[in-house]
């Protein structure tokens, strides 16, 4: 594990990075060699530890060889280029970012478990409209969809975050996170308020 001044070893930040992206990569070592997909993924918030919820397409699990070895899900947060001429003297330019690698063996739900995980999947991303579209309502057709799917719970056992957020330039950094607010070129406002969150909200210098 990095220890470096990037590396984090907060469970409690990777649980937030993982509920505000909850979109990840899992990658698996397997017989034929290294193989990766991406997939909505949720934090179980009622576990103790990290524990996440998701579902693959088939064959998918097939192919990760899901649940027979250890499987590594990446997680990225907001992310984005640094000129150097936000900076108070010449310099390179950098990318700053908040990554979290989750390691552990995921295990195989069953039917009524992928329903469960599908469903509060949906609930997650539907509630917020107007007129919701659940899998409740279409419980038939949506049955028939799951029978196309693997749900998995990955109980975390060892993690490796990262915050890189300009933790070397306090100086300038309340200028970064201003450009990042308002620039004209790389304007990122999420990732601005990453930079917040760890140097306090610096003053434009």
């Amino acid at each position: 594990m990095d220890t470096g001044r990037y590396a984090s070893l907060d469970e409690h930040e990777v649980r937030r990075l993982i509920r505000d992206n909850p979109w990840g990569a899992i990658v698996t070592s397997t017989a034929t060699g290294l193989v990766a997909s991406h997939y909505p993924m949720l934090l179980e918030e009622d576990i103790e530890g990290i524990s996440i919820v998701s579902h693959v397409g088939k064959p998918d699990d097939v192919k990760l060889e899901l649940g027979q070895h250890e499987a590594l899900i990446i997680i990225q947060g907001p992310h984005g280029y640094i000129s150097p001429g936000w900076y108070d003297k010449p310099d390179v330019p950098t990318w700053n970012h908040v990554t979290a690698h989750l390691y552990g063996v995921p295990e195989i739900l069953s039917d009524d478990e992928n329903w469960a995980v599908l469903s509060r999947l949906v609930h997650h991303f539907e509630d917020r409209m107007p007129h919701p579209v659940l899998l409740e309502d279409h419980e038939e057709s949506g049955r028939k969809e799951m029978a196309g799917t693997a749900g998995f719970r990955m109980r975390v056992t060892r993690f490796e975050a990262r915050l890189k957020l300009s933790q070397n330039r306090p100086q300038v950094a309340g200028r970064i996170i201003d450009e990042l607010d308002h620039g004209d070129h790389y304007s990122h406002p999420e990732l601005a308020d990453e930079m917040r969150r760890v140097h306090g909200g610096s003053p434009v210098e």
